[in-house]
């Protein structure tokens, strides 16, 4: 690899804004606005809207409808004879 020519990648704690969710990960992401983690130690904080804490899909608030099939899709278009 060159030097010089990649982002700082570092550790990051990422925050749901509607739940108070956090999780540590690395991003090369940066703020001004740090936290200490369960460690001790401080990282800085990058707020997020929707993770999966809060995301209808995963926390099972969303609803899925049976999809039909090919063979039921075609028979409904264009009806059975």
């Amino acid at each position: 690899m060159r030097k010089d020519i990649h982002p700082d990648y570092h550790p990051v704690v990422f925050m749901d804004s509607t739940t108070g969710f956090k999780f540590l990960s690395g991003s090369t992401k940066n703020s001004s606005e740090t936290i200490e983690w369960e460690d001790g130690n401080t990282y800085p904080v990058i707020r997020v809207e929707v993770t999966s804490d809060s995301h209808p899909f995963y926390t099972g608030r969303q609803k899925f409808t049976q999809a039909d099939g090919r063979v039921a899709r075609f028979e409904k278009k264009y009806g059975k004879k």
